[in-house]
């Protein structure tokens, strides 16, 4: 399965209480810090909620052969 990279690029101060729980539920803690998720539904509608927060790339290098 692929991966996501998700960076967090801008800060949460000011935004609704959701958006800010949602960045900590993506277990991001300060800015510019890179966290690596599984590529799931779930993960995926977060990263669209706060998509305006934050960056992310896909990892599709695999290596689990």
């Amino acid at each position: 399965m692929s991966k996501l990279l998700v960076t967090w690029k801008k800060s949460a101060i000011g935004r609704p209480d959701i958006q800010a729980r949602t960045i900590r539920a993506l277990g991001l803690h300060r800015l510019n810090q890179i966290v690596v998720h599984e590529d799931t539904p779930q993960v995926r509608g977060m990263i669209h909620s706060v998509g305006h927060l934050v960056e992310f790339t896909t990892d599709d290098a695999g290596g689990d052969n």
